[in-house]
């Protein structure tokens, strides 16, 4: 496992290999250390690696140790997944571009990183109205106190009331940063992130001391939306950034809700936008947007149930034994079966397949499986 993470590592100091190329070179080789120790002509064979992409493979990993990478870069950057460590955020993961890197910084709980407790992301413009305000609080309120995790980009405006409102009510909150884990911006906000620290956590794919940068808040709004099961825009112009993380959000199979607003007010443009496009309203009854949210009843309130006989599989081929036996009890994403079955990804696909018309295996949002 150290080892795998360290050629993680590695490979994010090759110029021109991103997430995504990362994602490919994992699925073709299995292993990122295999991949690291590949041929000109075996790396030439996964897709987007072109002449230019090889040569600077080629040159920059003949310079770079991974094991002694890993030593010197824990010094400044102590706590990071990978997507090689089991608590990698597994919603994160299933995405087409996971972060090689999340640092991480605060109180975690495992219970969001497997999965086992919902995240819904809030975004909106930095210069809300109070009318935006309001909304957000009522809505980040309501979600702490019935068990979400609140996750937002610490951003002026709608992120903060939404971190604030949460912590308030007793829940804990996600912050997303475009800057290092370690670097607060806007610096207003200093008070805000020690809270966060305290009560939630700050993650982020850019190493330690990273200033901030114009380039990276788009980029950060992918793991927002990646993160969460369902992302809300509050209030957002039509060119405003929370656009993109709801993009992001359709992309993942994530469900987007916006909150509506008059015709005429600019902060509610790309709101209305949004809406126009399919986006589910943010309904005024908060009962029923928890509802459509997923909220699970308190304990308490749940009514207790005969547990059903359980049912006797019928006699299943190998694989598809191999593919019922990895998904056990959990949601899995299909490419953690990939990897926990060891099978490659056309059989694994076949398998689910298969499974699904006998009525065993469901196909849930963002190509997550559970057994019926």
């Amino acid at each position: 496992m150290v080892e795998e993470r360290a050629y993680w590592l590695a490979w994010t100091r090759i110029s021109g290999v991103g997430p995504v190329l990362l994602r490919r070179l994992h699925q073709h080789f299995g292993t990122l250390a295999t991949a690291w120790n590949a041929t000109k002509a075996q790396l030439g064979e996964v897709e987007g690696f072109g002449f230019q992409t090889l040569e600077k493979v080629v040159e920059q990993r003949s310079r770079l140790q991974p094991e002694q990478l890993l030593i010197e870069h824990q010094e400044e950057n102590p706590h990071f997944w990978t997507p090689a460590d089991a608590d990698y955020p597994r919603l994160l993961l299933e995405t087409p571009s996971p972060p090689p890197i999340l640092y991480y910084r605060g109180e975690v709980e495992l219970v969001e990183n497997l999965g086992q407790k919902p995240m819904v992301g809030i975004v909106g413009t930095r210069r809300p109205s109070e009318y935006g305000l309001r909304w957000t609080r009522q809505i980040s309120t309501a979600l702490a106190k019935n068990g979400f995790t609140v996750v937002s980009g610490m951003a002026e405006g709608i992120d903060t009331e939404s971190h604030l409102a949460t912590m308030k009510a007793g829940g804990r909150t996600i912050a997303v940063l475009g800057t290092g884990v370690d670097v607060i911006y806007p610096p207003k906000n200093r008070d805000l992130y020690k809270q966060i620290l305290s009560q939630g956590l700050v993650v982020s794919e850019y190493r330690a001391k990273t200033p901030p940068d114009r380039t990276h808040f788009p980029r950060r709004n992918r793991i927002i939306a990646g993160l969460s099961r369902a992302v809300l825009v509050m209030e957002a112009p039509v060119r405003s950034g929370a656009l993109i993380t709801a993009s992001y959000a359709n992309e993942f199979g994530r469900d987007v809700y916006a909150l509506p607003g008059r015709i005429d007010d600019y902060p509610s443009q790309g709101c209305l936008k949004l809406l126009n496009q399919g986006a589910s309203f943010v309904l005024r009854e908060l009962d029923e947007l928890l509802k459509m949210l997923g909220a699970i009843p308190k304990i308490d309130t749940i009514d207790t149930a005969p547990i059903p006989e359980q049912i006797k599989l019928p006699d299943l081929l190998p694989e598809l034994q191999q593919v019922m036996d990895a998904i056990a009890c959990d949601v899995l994403s299909f490419d953690y079966l990939v990897q926990k079955t060891g099978m490659n990804t056309g059989s694994v696909s076949s398998a689910l397949l298969q499974l699904e018309l006998m009525g065993l295996v469901s196909q849930l949002p963002g190509m997550r499986y559970q057994k019926c």
